[in-house]
């Protein structure tokens, strides 16, 4: 008999940078297997201020996993299988804006997608699902971010619009002006497609962005490095855990918005039409609504 897994309530997923979370108490390890293979890394599994927390180190420890290949469906599955309903998302941008400087914080509420090889749907397979997006964000969660981010003193700026781009290059000159043009206010690699497969999972998910670099548009500033990034990060890293913890203390058990019933309206195929092993497979996700 395979064993119980722990459950939390909140999941946590570092980007660059913040590969572990202090303060945990009940703490293990534990190593998910999903129907979508392994999860970048074992999930820490603990209480962080009496609340269940899974953290998840999004590039795996060591950084070995770029944007391209990370197992976003198997991370964001390993996180539902342990009862986790909040993801917080933490990770590096650039600003495109001049007034979000080097060492801010952003808690951005929309997203662009310019990602071109990556698998960013659980379903297919025999079924259909056509959730809703306009609102990438949790609202709520968004709320919580700005909150934390303030009382600890962090320069944050609240909403924005972050462009989510392939990679592992960074920009050209011309994409990044023309990002600006489009009224883009940050630019990173990971967010697409953890937040769509988020809102899939129904799973309230947010992203706190901390802003390296100027990316390459700026005319004074030198053009985006990995030093610079690492540099900065290291600086911010503190600051973001703090603010994961505080919002970790804040968040209701209960939720109120529209995320926990995302698929209820969003599922096409009829129940009969789908293919057994498919619905087995997506049963965590589909299965309460189908006869």
């Amino acid at each position: 008999m395979t064993a119980a897994l722990p459950q939390a309530h909140v999941g946590v997923i570092g980007g660059s940078g913040f590969y572990e979370l202090a303060g945990f108490t009940d703490r293990q390890e534990v190593v998910v297997e999903t129907p979508f293979g392994s999860p970048s890394d074992a999930l820490t599994v603990g209480q962080l201020g009496g609340m269940g927390v899974a953290f998840l180190p999004r590039h795996g420890r060591g950084h070995s996993i770029m944007p391209s290949e990370l197992p976003v469906r198997a991370n964001i599955h390993a996180l539902k299988q342990l009862g986790v309903q909040w993801v917080i998302s933490v990770g590096a941008v650039g600003s495109m804006r001049e007034e979000i400087r080097p060492l801010d914080l952003v808690v951005p509420d929309q997203l662009f997608d310019r990602t071109k090889s990556r698998p960013s749907t659980f379903f297919g397979n025999g079924l259909v699902v056509h959730v809703g997006f306009a609102e990438p964000f949790c609202p709520l969660l968004s709320q919580a971010l700005l909150a934390a981010a303030r009382e600890v003193g962090g320069r944050v700026h609240a909403g924005g619009t972050y462009v989510c781009i392939e990679g592992p290059q960074f920009s050209t000159k011309a994409e990044s002006r023309i990002y600006r043009q489009w009224g883009v206010d940050v630019i990173g690699m990971t967010a697409i497609p953890e937040a769509k497969l988020a809102r899939e999972a129904e799973l309230c998910y947010a992203t706190l962005a901390l802003s390296t670099d100027y990316d390459v548009w700026h005319e004074s500033e030198e053009p985006v490095t990995v030093e610079m990034v690492v540099a900065n990060l290291l600086k911010n890293v503190e600051t973001s855990k703090q603010v994961v913890r505080r919002t970790v203390d804040a968040l209701p058990i209960e939720r109120s918005c529209l995320c926990p019933t995302a698929l209820r309206d969003a599922i096409i195929t009829q129940p009969g039409n789908i293919p057994a092993e498919t619905r087995q497979r997506l049963n965590l996700l589909v299965g309460k609504y189908l006869p």
